[in-house]
């Protein structure tokens, strides 16, 4: 672990530009430049958009950040950055900048797993969390359930076979105006609704483990396209019942795997993980079961450079990778 040693980290593989700047325990800084304003008229990340945002706004973040640590660019000691999984353009924006920083000052650069990132988040403000232990990593492309053995070693155990839990609250929230992004719109119109009020599907697929999101959303739109206008629906009540859906369908399986593997610590990161109403029911069964639970905050749950910079801190890095050939999927198999 690089104790004392001031790493520089770089976020870019959707539609946030994060920069983060940690010394040993201690995050300086950590900011993120959201492109939700810039995508929301198309209702989803547009990918060219996307990657000319982050090449306007990196090198003013980069700048501000070292500002708001009180550093100089001459007291970085590593530079990390993303390497994938995410969209190309964007990641080759991230990349390029972060690595001609480390080339100019002449220090080590390293490169880390979006998704290994996540996995690392909780110990940004949890030192103690050790393996082994199961994670639940949900975001707009990924929801996968892994078993942490040793930090390196990595079992996936279930993942979904076509929409991601993300995609699932994106596309609903879509079809149904809600707004984007669509679990934070979904959330805030659930407040107050009955989750019992309407009952939808909890898809199950043949491998225990493994999610399927793509029949409860068509469950949902095929509710709404029949509902009757006597029906007495509200909005709040629809949302509150698909969000519960959701949640409950990430639980399960990830609620077996735990009892099936005997595992006494359980964590959680990605952008889904924000979600209020999943983090209750985790937390409400690891106090049932008498487990370490271990969740980043909601900020630190989204897409940040904080992950990056924790990662490469504790040496869960990459750095077998080319950018020509930046990777679509997930080193965790």
């Amino acid at each position: 672990m690089l104790d004392d040693k001031i790493i520089l980290g770089f976020e870019t593989s959707c539609d946030e530009t994060a920069i983060a700047i940690m010394k040993g325990d201690e995050l300086l800084v950590n900011t993120i430049s959201s492109q939700i304003d810039i995508h929301e008229k198309f209702g989803g990340v547009v990918p060219e958009v996307a990657s000319r945002a982050h090449a306007e706004m990196i090198r003013n973040i980069f700048h501000s950040s070292l500002n708001n640590a009180n550093l100089q660019i001459s007291d970085i000691d590593i530079v990390s950055t993303t390497d994938g999984p995410g969209l190309v353009g964007s990641l080759v924006v991230g990349y390029n900048f972060a690595k001609s920083i480390a080339w100019s000052i002449d220090k080590p650069f390293f490169t880390v797993d979006h998704m290994v990132g996540h996995l690392a988040a909780p110990l940004i403000e949890n030192k103690t969390m050790k393996p082994p232990f199961i994670t639940l990593l949900v975001s707009g492309g990924h929801t996968q359930i892994v078993l942490v053995e040793e930090w390196g070693s990595y079992q996936l155990l279930g993942t979904t076979i076509d929409d991601a839990a993300g995609e699932a609250f994106d596309k609903l929230s879509r079809f149904c105006g809600f707004g984007f992004p669509g679990g934070p719109a979904i959330q805030k119109i659930s407040e107050g609704g009955d989750p019992a009020k309407i009952e939808l599907p909890r898809p199950k697929t043949k491998h225990e483990y493994n999610y399927s999101f793509s029949g409860l959303k068509t469950a949902a739109t095929n509710f709404l396209n029949n509902l009757d206008i006597e029906d007495k629906v509200t909005r709040a009540d629809f949302a509150a019942s698909y969000q519960e859906a959701i949640v409950d369908s990430l639980l399960s399986n990830f609620v077996k795997a735990v009892n099936d593997t005997g595992v006494k610590s359980i964590s959680g990161g990605g952008g889904v993980m924000a979600n209020s109403r999943l983090r209750e029911k985790m937390n409400i069964f690891a106090e049932e079961k008498e487990l370490n639970i271990y969740l980043p905050t909601p900020k630190l749950s989204t897409d940040n450079a904080a992950m990056i910079c924790v990662a490469a801190q504790n040496n869960l890095i990459t750095n077998d990778m080319n950018i020509e050939d930046v990777r679509l999927s997930s080193i965790i198999t």
